[in-house]
């Protein structure tokens, strides 16, 4: 509540104090890495189950997870989380029913359609790169090599979903899962001791002039 209000109140009875939320970006980063590491890991070829083993938590954990987080952090006027987590949650959601509904109709044209779907988050994902250099270190890494995931990938799928490409794609998505992790790990333990304690960098960019 802004002093303005509160002025406006008195001398009436004051007006209820607005429900405190708490941070969501730690949620919605955790959501987002585990999706990202069990996606990556079947890409790597890591994993000798049906390579699905990431469908159920696109839709369940890096999906509705990530898009109440960016909810929350709409309540929270965070334009950045609220882009972010609301975005990639609904490209986990996206990508889960276009595997269970469209690829198998699609037959040959899946990497063509894969190719388009990533470069098209690759876009999104270079312009949320460049604000993400606003916030700090550690959540610009994981934008960095997020965006390098998806050209890769991309890269990968327009060659006819080159295998050698593709998991090369899976690598530096493990690698930005493990940096996710550490950077919602941070905002949790952090926020637990009120203090900073596990580092997260400063800002690249300063926000003012």
């Amino acid at each position: 509540m802004s002093t303005t209000d509160e002025l406006s109140a008195a001398p009436a009875a004051a007006a209820p104090a607005a429900l405190a939320v708490a941070d969501p970006a730690p949620l919605g980063l955790a959501a987002f890495a585990l999706t990202t590491f069990l996606l990556s890991a079947a890409n790597a070829g890591w994993t000798r189950g049906s390579g699905s083993e990431w469908l159920g938590y696109a839709l369940a954990y890096g999906g509705l997870g990530q898009l109440l987080a960016g909810m929350w952090e709409f309540k929270n006027k965070n334009v950045f989380g609220a882009t972010a987590f609301t975005s990639y949650g609904a490209f986990w959601i996206g990508l889960g029913l276009y595997v269970l509904l469209v690829a198998p109709a699609a037959g040959t044209g899946v990497p063509n359609d894969l190719a388009w779907i990533l470069l098209a988050f690759a876009i999104f994902t270079l312009y949320m790169l460049v604000a993400s250099a606003l916030l700090n270190t550690a959540v610009f890494t994981v934008f960095l090599v997020l965006e390098i995931t998806f050209i890769v990938l991309f890269i990968g799928q327009f060659h006819s979903g080159d295998v050698s490409i593709i998991k090369v794609g899976g690598y530096l998505g493990i690698l930005t899962a493990l940096l996710a992790w550490y950077t919602s790990f941070a905002g949790v333990f952090n926020g637990i001791r009120g203090v900073p304690t596990l580092p997260v960098g400063k800002p690249l960019l300063r926000s003012r002039v």
